[in-house]
């Protein structure tokens, strides 16, 4: 059986990770690896054979490892097709500090002052974790594509749990960058984590209820990220997981929105190639209120249309899905002072505790890290344990004014068993009828 279509990717690297909890290093050490993910468009559907330390230099090697995975492809049922998409490479960002030129000693000592900064009076535990990974991928396929890049990826987060009378809160901090080393001089980040938790201890406790929010661009990018783009993977289109299935060219949103995934800027979720080998651009799912485009790999491409491909993406030795990227509300023209001043009595919701989505039934629920009160368009009371609920769809809608302050935060995005590096962000953003919940009265 000769196959449609083949394609092989390849991924060699090392993975570093270190982890410091109260003062001590609890582990630092490097891992290798090396992965190879065969795909062959049989006569209906895929066969996916997962290989180590192939050797993919002379033609007979790469004849003999499709010849492998031919009869899997033989087995399938469903019928694939594939959308023709662009294919090239884009420019990694430039490597500021190669992490591979800081020894383990050094790496290790950087981080144990990040989370020794943590521990401030009333902080009974820290911990901090340091992650660096160093990819370099070969990727081939039937039509003759081939192209090789390596990407340089690390970061860190910090955790710092307090506790005062039998009540115990948490602060967090997390930075993790494309292309370099950042351990340097972020001891700030640590105290942070630790003034946060420590400041939890006396906060007040959130009232539940339909209000105004005002929305900081870390929580705003996380409802971004997780209602909106997640719903937009052809995939979740195709299978009738989505709120967003069959509304392309409707207004779904306010007037003046715009949601992007961008895979070709050099954020976290940068990569210079799709896990398919096509060229990533950038997708407007929603521009001016109305959707747009769904993202896509080939196969949701031909499935599904409406949208271009290059979403696809992979952990190391597994089969590419739809995936987002760097995913982001873009700037309208309010400034932070007209947002706190046209919500004039409300909530202001900081950064984010987690949360689920629901992107079939279009519902979610976010938690909020703390908030503060917004009482004549200023700022005053800190809260905790609140949460924000509410309809996709809806909460497009209620979005009042978008801020001109959009700020990106990394992190890392699980689906279908795989993590992969994403960012996500928006500006502040303020939103009419927000549903909170809290344990105030």
């Amino acid at each position: 059986m000769e196959p449609r279509y083949y394609d092989i990717r390849c991924v060699r690297g090392e993975v570093t990770q270190i982890e410091v909890d109260d003062g001590v290093v609890e582990s630092a050490g490097t891992s290798f690896f090396d992965k190879t993910v065969v795909r062959v468009l049989g006569p209906a559907g895929w066969g996916i054979l997962v290989l180590d330390h192939v050797d993919l230099d002379s033609r007979r090697a790469v004849e003999a490892i499709v010849a492998e995975a031919v009869p899997l492809a033989g087995i399938t049922e469903d019928r694939v097709d594939l959308a023709p998409a662009p294919r090239g490479l884009l420019a990694s960002p430039p490597l500021r500090e190669d992490p591979r030129n800081v020894d383990l000693e050094e790496k290790t000592r950087l981080l144990a002052e990040i989370e020794a900064a943590a521990r401030l009076p009333e902080v009974v535990n820290t911990r901090a974790r340091y992650t660096e990974g160093i990819d370099h991928v070969r990727f081939m396929d039937s039509s003759g594509s081939e192209m090789s890049y390596e990407t340089v990826r690390s970061g860190f987060s910090v955790v710092a749990v307090a506790s005062r009378n039998g009540v115990m809160q948490m602060g967090s901090e997390r930075d993790h960058i494309t292309g370099g080393f950042n351990l340097r001089d972020k001891q700030g980040l640590g105290q942070k984590a630790g003034e946060t938790a420590v400041d939890l201890l006396g906060a007040g406790l959130a009232k539940g209820g339909a209000t105004k929010a005002v929305l900081d661009p870390e929580l705003a990018g996380v409802f971004t990220h997780e209602a909106v783009g997640h719903a937009s993977e052809g995939d979740l289109v195709r299978e009738g997981n989505s709120v967003l299935k069959g509304k392309i060219g409707e207004t779904i949103g306010c007037e003046g929105l715009v949601i992007v995934d961008d895979p070709s800027l050099p954020g976290f979720g940068f990569d210079p190639v799709d896990a398919e080998g096509v060229k990533p651009e950038r997708t407007e799912i929603i521009s001016g209120g109305v959707l747009q485009a769904y993202l896509h790999n080939r196969e949701t491409l031909a499935a599904v249309g409406d949208g271009i491909a290059g979403h696809a993406r992979a952990e190391h030795g597994a089969a590419p899905q739809v995936r987002m990227s760097n995913t982001f509300i873009e700037n309208g023209d309010a400034t932070y002072e007209e947002i706190m001043d046209e919500c004039r009595d409300g909530i202001l919701l900081i950064g984010s505790r987690g949360g689920q989505v629901d992107p079939g039934r279009g519902v979610f629920q976010f938690n909020a890290e703390y908030g503060y009160l917004i009482e004549n368009g200023e700022k005053t009371r800190m809260v905790r344990d609140v949460s924000l609920s509410g309809e996709i769809l809806r909460t497009l809608h209620d979005i009042v004014l978008i801020g001109n302050d959009r700020k990106m935060h990394p992190g890392y995005c699980g689906k279908g068993g795989q993590s992969v590096p994403v960012s996500d962000g928006a500006p502040h953003l303020l939103l009419k009828n927000a549903m909170l919940g809290g344990r105030g009265s």
